[in-house]
């Protein structure tokens, strides 16, 4: 529900403070209706969703390089087809006809949500049936259909609907492995006869899939590998024992509360045990693999097979995160060796996967020990480095290696941190750089390469232009065919009334400048003064100053540019901006306060520059990190800030989980000065404008603790504010009929009440 907290006079005293139901504002007085095409409506945007970009649904490269798969309507029933495009010429197969897909006494074929290819392509897995785990869908049935002879079988079949989790062939495609109920079973095929490998789980005890904290933070959820061989499965396994329990109350769905249980460990509290295991794929003892050092002050973020049967390779970074080890160890005989260990004064990201190159004797790393985000070559054999990518410019992400030719890709932009491109270096560190994206082509670019990286799923986008996607072949660029055009959205969207969408940056002084974006109203007169609303994040998690494709944000931000708002995003120090380390990492230690300051800062410029913009208007709204900024913005510069809505926020640091917040901020008996002044809570006090929080109640995020404590604290000092809580919605707040038009039409009513639209 939604209320206004409001101190009342009379009752001769008996009451000071007043609990007023206020209904949500219907759609009709929250925004003028559009009587033609040309403007955006709520209804437009979040209930007809005339706006839905079209993007690239499951597609898979084969592993030849010859072509890949997608999932397409049938023609002869309702379901799904498997097909097969060759690259070069877009000559198309059906693979997997929906007909196939119907289970002996069913009349309907399964439900596609996922599948894989077995490694000869004779076999496919169909994930169906599936529920959510957490953020995403990661338990349910799994079938088996072998092409040759027909047969659809299922797997598990003595465990519960949807019980199963990651499961995955055999590289010879005759057992497949799956977790279940936190134990790895392993199940032959054709005669569908059950192994169980492992024993011990427990409520405490994880086997082949994580925590909620690895998952959230790490995204590590498939926790097991087949070695190359399939007679070795590797596994992670998760002692959660001592992890606080955090509880989740459902009060909607039965006559009495329903309460959900994990293990979350927040800040400075104890976190889970992780070790790495190797078991035969026929069952039998574990050998472990257990470094020196507690295991609750470790992490174990990546593991793989290290190119062979006999190595696994993993990373395991101490609490701080500031120390990250590569570990070669022997599954024979037990030993470890440190190949290589790196450092920093911050922190240091999550690492991805290990990239093997020159047949397994070599590596690629990306590290910032030089002030950049470079790519470097890696011999295992005496940890030698080679720098692959020269220069002042950050590599983004890796892409893919083209080991017969010597090549490796990966997305940059040297020359504008809110664009993406491809790039490629050679191996032998031997030439220069090379820009594979079209010169001509500004915006967000993104790759999915094929294995032999001959190709790429190429998507393209740019601010306000909805993304087009293609196959591409490598290294020309060349396109090939068009998978999405958007053509029929681009056109709509021509039609829109459109104010001037520019990029900018602001000088806030000490030789820093801003990197932001705004959009104008259509009718836009720069002799009037308008009201200004800033979308922000500002934390290390993300950027909102990227020149792509927004969606319904974006719409929504230009819908109130026609209703006489300029939407401005700006982003701060400490933001993921391939700006180099120094920009991503000043602001150590000190999160919630330099950003905060960054942003009051580049408003004050930005007014100082732009007469137009109504200093008595000033607004702000973020999400999740983006929340706890705008709370942070609102109560710590009252004098700039008038009106401030934060959604899913943390606000007390010592709420959120360790990987997350210890990463940035240490330890708090090591920080209490950090935490305590990066906690927007501890700032309550200060609020003067007016704020609206929203939190959905069964956030296992960014709890709903945090809105509760807030409460308090605005009570306690006798701070007038409005919230809205949203039952049993999570963290995205979009479960549920209608929820995510519900919450757009209450923020667009906040602001036409408290910071009224149109110039003056």
């Amino acid at each position: 529900m939604m209320i206004h907290a409001r101190k009342i006079a009379g009752w001769a005293g008996l009451l000071s403070w007043c609990v007023i139901f206020v209904p949500v504002l219907a759609a009709d007085s929250v925004a003028e209706q559009a009587s033609g095409e040309d403007l955006l409506t709520l209804e437009r945007i979040f209930t007809a969703k005339e706006f839905e970009a079209e993007e690239l649904g499951p597609t898979q490269w084969l592993e030849d390089g010859s072509g890949y798969t997608a999932l397409e309507e049938s023609s002869v029933v309702d379901g799904q087809d498997i097909v097969r495009y060759i690259s070069q010429t877009g000559v198309r197969s059906v693979l997997v006809t929906a007909s196939q897909l119907v289970p002996k006494g069913r009349t309907q074929p399964l439900e596609i949500e996922d599948y894989r290819f077995s490694k000869d392509a004779r076999k496919v897995l169909i994930f169906t049936n599936t529920e959510q785990v957490w953020r995403k869908n990661t338990r349910g049935d799994y079938w088996v259909l072998d092409l040759d002879g027909g047969r659809l079988s299922k797997l598990g079949e003595e465990f519960a609907p949807a019980g199963l989790m990651f499961a995955k062939f055999s590289p010879d495609a005759k057992q497949v492995a799956y977790v279940c109920r936190g134990n790895i079973y392993v199940e032959d095929i054709p005669a569908m006869r059950i192994r169980q490998l492992t024993t011990d789980a427990s409520d405490t005890i994880i086997n082949g899939t994580s925590d909620w904290v690895y998952e959230e933070e790490f995204g590590l959820r498939d926790a097991f590998r087949w070695s190359p061989d399939g007679r070795w499965i590797a596994y992670w396994q998760f002692d959660t024992e001592g992890v606080g329990e955090f509880h989740l109350i459902n009060y909607t769905d039965s006559l009495y509360p329903q309460i959900t249980s994990f293990r979350y460990p927040k800040v400075g509290r104890q976190n889970p045990a992780c070790r790495i295991g190797v078991i035969s794929s026929r069952g039998g003892e574990t050998r472990w693999f257990s470094p020196q050092g507690d295991p609750r002050q470790h992490y174990i973020p990546t593991m793989a097979w290290a190119g062979d049967s006999r190595t696994i390779v993993f990373q395991r970074m101490n609490r701080l995160q500031n120390t990250n080890e590569v570990i070669l160890a022997d599954t024979r005989n037990g030993r470890m060796h440190n190949v290589l260990t790196e450092r920093d004064d911050a922190w240091l990201d999550a690492p991805g996967d290990i990239d093997w190159v020159d047949e397994g004797r070599s590596f690629l790393w990306l590290s910032e020990r030089d002030g950049w985000r470079h790519l470097y070559l890696v011999s295992c054999t005496d940890g030698r480095t080679q720098l692959l990518t020269p220069g002042q410019s950050d590599v983004i992400t890796l892409g893919a290696v083209d080991k017969k030719g010597g090549w490796v890709y990966y997305t940059a932009s040297p020359q504008n941190p809110t664009q993406r491109y491809l790039y490629r270096a050679p191996l032998d560190a031997g030439g220069g750089v090379e820009r594979v994206t079209p010169p001509e082509q500004a915006g967000a670019h993104g790759y999915d390469i094929s294995d032999d990286a001959a190709w790429a799923f190429h998507r393209y986008a740019a601010f306000g232009a909805p993304p087009a996607v293609e196959v591409v072949s490598l290294p020309n660029h060349q396109s090939v065919q068009t998978l999405v055009n958007n053509a029929e959205l681009r056109q709509k969207l021509g039609k829109l009334k459109k104010g001037n969408e520019e990029f900018f940056r602001v000088d806030i002084g000490g030789g820093v400048t801003l990197d932001g974006w705004c959009i104008k109203p259509p009718d836009f007169d720069p002799e009037k003064k308008y009201p200004v609303l800033f979308y922000v994040y500002g934390e290390p998690a993300g950027q909102t100053v990227t020149d792509d494709w927004g969606g319904q944000k974006y719409l929504w931000h230009r819908m109130l540019a026609q209703q006489g708002y300029i939407v401005m995003s700006v982003d701060n120090r400490g933001t993921p901006a391939p700006r180099g380390r120094w920009w991503r990492k000043c602001v150590y230690r000190k999160i919630g306060i330099i950003a905060p300051a960054d942003q009051a800062s580049a408003v004050r410029e930005i007014i100082k520059k732009r007469p137009y913009i109504d200093p008595e208007r000033i607004g702000i709204w973020g999400w999740s990190g983006g929340g706890s900024m705008s709370l942070n913005a609102i109560f710590r510069y009252p004098e700039i800030y008038t009106t401030a809505i934060a959604i899913a926020f943390v606000s007390d640091q010592r709420f959120y989980d360790t990987i997350y917040q210890e990463r940035y901020m240490g330890l708090p008996e090591d920080n209490e000065q950090g935490y305590n002044n990066g906690s927007p809570i501890n700032f309550a006090h200060q609020l003067r404008g007016d704020l609206l929080i929203i939190h959905g109640t069964a956030d296992d995020n960014c709890h709903y603790q945090n809105c509760e404590a807030l409460v308090n604290k605005l009570i306690e000092h006798n701070k007038h504010f409005t919230m809205m809580s949203y039952p049993n919605r999570n963290h995205s707040i979009d479960q549920g009929e209608n929820t995510r038009r519900h919450l757009y039409e209450l923020m667009t009513g906040y602001l036409k009440e408290h910071l009224p639209a149109g110039p003056e």
